[in-house]
């Protein structure tokens, strides 16, 4: 087994890019997933010797375990994915359907505009894509009134990966229930750090890869699919069990599950989910935002995007810096100040056409649980020499 701790050894002066994925895992979570492939290592419910119970007990925990963070009454609406994308085009492709209209918004990542665009393209579906408001956020009446009889689905982020500002979710969830509509939610920067409640705010699918704030591995994500959604296979093979019927079977989660699961990366989630601490990382995450902000203040040259207050903030926030293009400003960050960012459009150039920031993009620095002061205090020092 690994026991050496040696993410410090190997991380770059500081890294800042959390949002992208979270870096580095905690060391239980390496330990874990060395832990089980040198023991177990099985295929989960493929058989009944012993490595396969261990993986399929490890299966079954991640999924009672997520269910519970959610407040989800079954973990069995729980499935496993492959990330963020494959779990929200899993959402999408498998709830519409012929000349549905759908509803998204601005701030709505390529996992989501792309499946939807291709969909409009074909003519399969209508798509209307509501605007954001000056806030940040989008405004509730927005959907309401884009809502036509041909309506099934209503779409949101949670956390715009852009902006880090969280959406009213209630709102919106009440509005589409109110007009029995499919809710739609992907919560790629908001799982692990925010409360989800899928009963309170009206969730009929949720969507979240597990490698960011959840710090499990890359390779792991999940669907939550309630029973209003009933979403049809997008794709079909093996499950392990109930191989005797010629279709994939109707029982979740073998219903959305066919293949091998990353077993191994589930295994290192396990181990992440049993030390998380939500309220504290977000709590955290903010008084460094906030550090970040006072730390930038009086420099014109510094704007950054999206006046908002850090109650309305997950861990991230977008920058520009007048005359140097974003994507040499974070070159520049690493290159002489070892320092990693993110640069550009973040995979959703609505929003930044909707925010003035396109086609450039911003600067994206994104915090994570192991982000210290002291880091911050080196970005700033940083951003003040660039400007200077």
């Amino acid at each position: 087994m690994l026991t050496k701790d040696l993410t410090n050894k190997i991380r770059p002066t500081v890294y800042l890019d959390n949002a992208s994925t979270s870096w580095p895992k905690p060391q239980r979570v390496i330990d874990e997933m060395v832990r089980f492939m040198a023991e177990d290592g099985g295929s989960p419910g493929r058989s009944g010797y012993r490595q396969a119970v261990a993986a399929e007990r490890i299966v079954r925990d991640v999924r009672l375990k997520l269910a519970r963070l959610i407040n989800a009454d079954d973990p069995k609406r729980i499935i496993h994915c492959l990330n963020g994308t494959d779990a929200l085009n899993m959402a999408l492709k498998g709830s519409v359907r012929d000349g549905d209209h759908v509803i998204c918004n601005q701030l709505d990542h390529n996992s989501v505009s792309r499946p939807l665009e291709a969909m409009a393209a074909r003519k399969f579906i209508t798509l209307t894509r509501v605007p954001v408001a000056g806030d940040g956020c989008i405004d509730p009446d927005s959907v309401r009134k884009a809502i036509t009889p041909a309506t099934r689905l209503v779409t949101t982020v949670h956390a715009s990966n852009v902006t880090g500002i969280i959406q009213p979710l209630a709102e919106l969830g009440r509005i589409a229930q109110e007009h029995d509509l499919l809710f739609l939610v992907d919560a790629a920067q908001t799982a692990g750090v925010v409360d989800i409640d899928i009963k309170a705010m009206h969730i009929d699918m949720l969507a979240f890869p597990c490698h960011k704030s959840l710090l499990g591995p890359s390779g792991t994500g999940a669907l939550y699919v309630g029973k209003p959604a009933e979403v049809c296979p997008w794709r079909e093979g093996g499950t392990g069990a109930d191989s005797i019927y010629p279709t994939q079977p109707e029982e979740f989660p073998t219903r959305l599950e066919a293949g091998s699961p990353n077993t191994a990366g589930l295994a290192g989630l396990n181990a992440a989910l049993d030390g998380l601490t939500p309220k504290q990382t977000l709590e955290h995450e903010r008084m460094l935002l906030d550090r970040i902000i006072r730390g930038v203040e009086g420099y014109d040259k510094v704007r950054i995007i999206g006046d908002t207050p850090l109650s309305r903030r997950v861990g991230l926030l977008s920058l520009v810096i007048d005359g140097l293009a974003p994507v040499d400003a974070a070159a520049i960050l690493d290159e002489s100040f070892g320092i990693a960012v993110r640069a550009g459009l973040h995979c959703a150039p609505y929003a930044h056409q909707a925010l003035g920031t396109f086609p450039d993009g911003t600067i994206r620095i994104s915090l994570g649980w192991s982000t210290t002061e002291a880091e911050i205090d080196q970005l700033i020092a940083a951003l003040r020499e660039i400007v200077g």
